[in-house]
């Protein structure tokens, strides 16, 4: 060994040894290190650049269906035979106060029947027969609770784990932690038809830098996502020339502004945008589909044409790389107590109100399933059903049913949950969750966990503080996993 060499200079062979064996050391300790997701690999300078996760995941991309208004746990997967016969009866433990009104304490009975379906034997009510064929497919979670018995407080806490604004939504929590497994389409994307009670703050990337913000879009319009089109004048390589040059004079610009958080988002922006002038038109042309698939989904069907083509373009947006899909009902017409924003919101008849969005979502929402598990999607997709709280038990009037933030019904499908497990209970009116209690931290744990993201280890500073989608609660539910 040459002695004069800098690194052996003065040194003994065993010395250097020694040395170089901590180094190795280190090396393994820090591949282990990452392996168990304790550490994460050094990412790019793209924010939106495809990250490690913390551990090997079970899913791929998320297609979260979100049935606005709320509906009502006891009229949909919830069965409750001692709600019938007590019908017109005092609601023991009623308080006319649970919902956002008041309600009678009487129980009322669900004008619908339901019927046990697959291996699993799960109760589904019949205004759901294409969704009751996947009884096997899917997971129900009946004990659900929130906090807030009103709309907006209770999708910002089903959404971003709180019940006030200017926290990070699920969809962008997700985008921060993986980064985008496509180069020509957004992470995260919203789909509404009349955009929810709370809009925009719902899918809002909070404190998160803007690069991780939804890209929200109402598919029934000519054009989905504003501001796409090419000009003219700026076709192919003047636009690419006009992109490059200010793509340069902005990187000197935050260069010298190091601490300015919108600022890569800003230049990713304009690239992205740039790419997506070719590639949304094509994942939003559903016209490419065969007929079969058109009628499959309901786009033939007046009451289902919306929804269904809100699901159709969820499957082509995950088959093309987009990681998060949030679908908000667009259901046309809501009688009985639902208006365009909360469709589902059956104060005044929860029969009328319920058939109505159920025709319109059930035969889309079963397509998806179908669909998917056909092109083998299903696999590593997770699909998730349901709305922001549940219904009351006692009626509001002689017909409808209140807001009731203590039970609701949410079921998954796909991406590693367990087809057929039935999960928590509500006590026998459906009134109140009392078995294995779940709350929105939880829904986040288990979603992010399917993911391959521990949910104690994706934080963000941000005013000092390490912040987190399930801030200082939230459990895995192994039990509904596969």
């Amino acid at each position: 060994m040459n002695s004069n060499h800098p690194l052996t200079k003065n040194h003994h062979r065993r010395q250097f040894l020694a040395k170089a064996g901590l180094g190795f050391g280190s090396l393994a300790l820090t591949d282990l290190l990452h392996q168990q997701g304790i550490i994460r690999a050094a990412e790019s300078d793209n924010p939106l650049a495809e990250r490690s996760s913390h551990y090997k995941p079970r899913a791929k991309a998320i297609i979260w269906l979100f049935q606005t208004g709320s509906p009502s746990q006891v009229d949909t997967f919830d069965y409750k035979p001692e709600l019938g016969k007590r019908d017109g009866q005092a609601l023991a433990g009623a308080d006319p106060k649970t919902g956002f009104f008041t309600t009678s304490g009487k129980c009322l009975k669900s004008p619908f029947k339901f019927k046990q379906h697959g291996e699993s034997g799960a109760w589904i009510s019949e205004i759901f027969p294409n969704i009751s064929k996947h009884a096997d497919d899917i997971a129900f979670v009946y004990s659900c609770h929130s906090q807030s018995n009103n709309h907006t407080p209770a999708m910002l806490e089903l959404n971003g784990g709180m019940i006030r604004q200017g926290f990070p939504s699920m969809g962008s929590w997700m985008s921060y932690g993986l980064g985008s497994s496509n180069s020509n389409l957004p992470s995260y994307v919203v789909m509404h038809g009349t955009k929810p009670r709370g809009g925009d703050p719902i899918w809002s990337s909070g404190f998160l830098p803007s690069v991780y913000q939804a890209t929200s879009l109402d598919p029934r319009a000519a054009k989905p996502i504003n501001n796409l089109e090419q000009l003219k004048e700026l076709e192919g390589v003047n636009q690419r020339s006009l992109l490059d040059a200010l793509n340069t004079a902005n990187r000197k610009h935050a260069k010298k502004r190091p601490f300015d958080r919108d600022l890569n988002a800003r230049l990713e922006s304009f690239e992205l945008a740039y790419r997506m002038q070719s590639a949304a038109p094509e994942a939003f042309d559903v016209s490419e589909e065969p007929e079969y698939i058109h009628e499959m989904y309901g786009l033939n069907r007046n009451e289902s044409k919306d929804y269904g083509r809100q699901c159709l373009l969820a499957r082509r947006l995950i088959e093309r790389g987009v990681r998060f899909v949030q679908v908000f009902a667009s259901i046309p017409k809501t009688p009985g107590g639902g208006v365009g924003d909360v469709p589902w919101d059956g104060h005044s008849d929860i029969k009328v109100n319920h058939g109505t969005c159920a025709s319109t979502v059930d035969q889309p929402t079963g397509a998806l399933l179908t669909d998917l598990k056909q092109r083998g999607l299903l696999e590593d997709t997770i699909v998730i059903y349901g709305g922001e709280f549940g219904r009351t038990s006692d009626s509001q009037g002689s017909a409808g049913r209140d807001h009731n933030p203590n039970a609701f019904t949410t079921w998954f499908a796909g991406g590693g949950f367990k087809g057929g497990a039935q999960y928590g209970a509500t006590d026998e009116f459906g009134y109140k969750s009392v078995e294995q209690r779940v709350t929105a931290h939880d829904i986040h744990a288990t979603v992010l966990h399917q993911m391959g993201l521990n949910h104690e280890q994706l934080t963000y500073r941000f005013n000092g503080r390490d912040f987190r989608l399930t801030d200082v609660a939230g459990e895995v539910l192994h039990d509904i996993l596969s």
